[in-house]
């Protein structure tokens, strides 16, 4: 497929381009939402213009400097909030290489981060300030200065740091802003999600990401009256980058106030582009699901949805006002979804499509910054991940009879490395192509199709390879599931052989509703008698032979991925 520009985007070397040139284009537009709370009842809301988010940055970074941190490693620990916002961005202005890390860590591993990166600073939220007094009081690491992003005595914070730099700002100190960005050495060290026992930090330039942001705005409709929900944690690249965009396009984002009040801060800010993973994305519709079947409107849904879809052939769009009871669900101003971090089930993307709102895949790496391949609203092919990015190439290699190879990609947005560590950089880069150790293919028309981890593969004896996705996807649809994995396990009979089992975790809310006098034993027969049925529908070798059930969560990442490797160690007991 020869690939296309849809929008009109500039292209910068670096993130301080792309911040300058929203400041100038952007001035007074509301660049963040930011929600006080005095009490229950009492909340204001402050709108940050694009022309004060620069001031702060500048004053913040002004007073980084003044400290004798200019060239320093900065930690970031927290939530996602303003003051997270503005000390990374004050470190990429001020050549400081930012080091985000994931506030769910526990201390040891916070610890490891903070001594494996070498970081001399960390900016951290109140939330968590017992692991950090506990890391000040071991004396391991090499922290010079803890900086608190509120009031918090015996700490220096971030609002009198900013406040202190804008008088020497006024004194006529630009040493700062004056600041001459390398755009092409190690900007940020960013930690990989963990999923393996011990993460590795990855080296990222910020002419990558300003060139992956580049590409995204060239195909993605992005609009300065948009609001965004930054629900995706900021310490994972998905996140950043998608802050970066957001910024470089002049939409507002507003911060959530946790995962249970989603669909409340929908409606509070009347968001109209929402970035998520696919377990929330999917949780999102089948609440919609659930209130339609509730309301007893599935099928007039359903037959809405057919006539719909004829009258758009003769470009007649009704949805809006069709499904508006929905769209006033999601509070009313919804209009683009982008799912990313893992598969989505096809069926949710086509529904959210098919209600009005735009929805599509994209699909990348922590060590690609992260945007490999997208759909956008423009081209989109049920189950794919759309085509590679404008400067990415990407090409399938090791092909089996069936087209299906590891992605291996280039360009711009291809990490530096692994820090301090050569032979797995070297086993990832070879020849300036990047291997992901994910499997997929193209379609005839151009289209790219992701199958799998090479990992996660499971090879059986017979040479047939099953793909857990495929499975997880279709149970992921049976009511009572709230998340499974499917693995392999030895079979009793050839231990050189394996049957393939899925672990399932059961809804207990949803349990209560269907089958109120239910045992766990019957919900086990229920739900034995429905993955059967699934069977039925896959060639034998992928039948599901085992199940096990438990209302307890699966192991994951902060970002919502199951950790898999781990998740079956348990399982097996290794």
């Amino acid at each position: 497929m020869e690939r296309e520009r849809y929008f009109n985007a500039k292209e910068f070397k670096n993130i301080k381009e792309i911040i300058y040139n929203s400041a100038k284009e952007f001035t007074n537009n509301t660049a963040f939402i930011l929600k006080h709370k005095n009490g229950e009842k009492d909340v204001t809301y402050e709108n940050i213009t694009y022309q004060k988010l620069l001031e702060d940055i500048n004053f913040f970074g002004t007073k980084m400097f003044d400290l004798g941190l200019k060239g320093k490693r900065v930690a970031i620990v927290g939530r996602n909030r303003y003051e997270w916002v503005v000390a990374h961005l004050a470190n990429l202005f001020g050549s400081m290489v930012s080091v985000p890390l994931d506030k769910e860590l526990q201390v040891d591993e916070l610890e490891s981060c903070l001594v494996r990166s070498k970081a001399d600073v960390i900016i951290f939220d109140e939330k968590y300030i017992d692991n950090i007094e506990e890391i000040k009081q071991r004396g391991n690491s090499n922290i010079q200065e803890y900086i608190c992003m509120s009031k918090k005595d015996s700490y220096k914070n971030f609002w009198t740091l900013k406040d202190e730099g804008e008088e020497l700002v006024k004194k006529g100190n630009n040493e700062f802003i004056n600041n001459e960005v390398d755009s092409y050495g190690m900007s940020i060290l960013l930690f990989t999600s963990g999923t393996t026992s011990k993460s590795k930090a990855v080296m990222l330039s910020q002419y990558g990401i300003a060139e992956n942001v580049y590409a995204m705005l060239l195909v993605e409709d992005f609009r300065p009256t948009d609001v965004n929900l930054a629900f995706l944690p900021f310490h994972h690249i998905f996140g950043s980058t998608e802050m970066i965009v957001m910024l470089a396009v002049g939409l507002a984002t507003a911060f959530p106030d946790g995962l249970r009040y989603v669909a409340q801060n929908l409606k509070e800010y009347k968001v109209s582009v929402f970035v998520g993973v696919p377990l929330l994305v999917e949780a999102i519709y089948k609440n919609i699901e659930k209130e339609i079947e509730k309301q007893g409107k599935t099928k007039t849904v359903e037959t809405a949805k057919k006539i719909s879809n004829f009258l758009l052939k003769f470009k007649i769009d009704i949805r809006k006002k069709l499904f508006k009871t929905i769209h006033d669900a999601l509070g009313g101003n919804m209009r683009f979804i982008i799912s990313g971090g893992a598969p989505l089930d096809k069926r949710v993307a086509q529904g959210f499509n098919d209600l009005g709102i735009e929805l599509v895949q994209g699909y990348g790496l922590t060590e690609t910054s992260p945007v490999i391949s997208a759909e956008n609203v423009k081209k989109k092919k049920s189950g794919s991940i759309g085509f590679p990015m404008d400067n990415v190439e990407v090409e399938i290699v090791n092909k089996d009879e069936n087209g299906i190879g590891e992605l291996r990609v280039k360009g711009p947005n291809v990490m530096l490395g692994y820090y301090e560590n050569e032979e797995e950089t070297n086993k990832v880069i070879k020849d300036g192509w990047f291997y992901t150790g994910d499997l997929g293919y193209f379609d005839e028309e151009g289209y790219l199709f992701l199958t799998g981890r090479q990992k996660d593969m499971i090879v059986l004896k017979n040479g047939k390879k099953v793909f857990p996705d495929e499975l997880e996807i279709v149970i992921n649809r049976l009511n009572l599931v709230k998340e499974c994995i499917v693995y392999g396990i030895p079979d009793e009979k050839d231990k050189n052989d394996y049957k393939l089992s899925v672990k399932i975790v059961y809804d207990p809310e949803v349990a209560k509703q269907l089958y109120p006098n239910a045992t766990e034993e019957d919900l086990r027969k229920i739900l034995w008698e429905q993955i059967k049925e699934i069977n039925k529908t896959f060639p034998p070798y992928k039948y599901i032979k085992n199940m096990i059930l438990t209302d307890q969560e699966l192991v994951k990442t902060t970002t919502q991925k199951v950790k898999r490797q781990e998740e079956i160690k348990r399982i097996l007991g290794k």
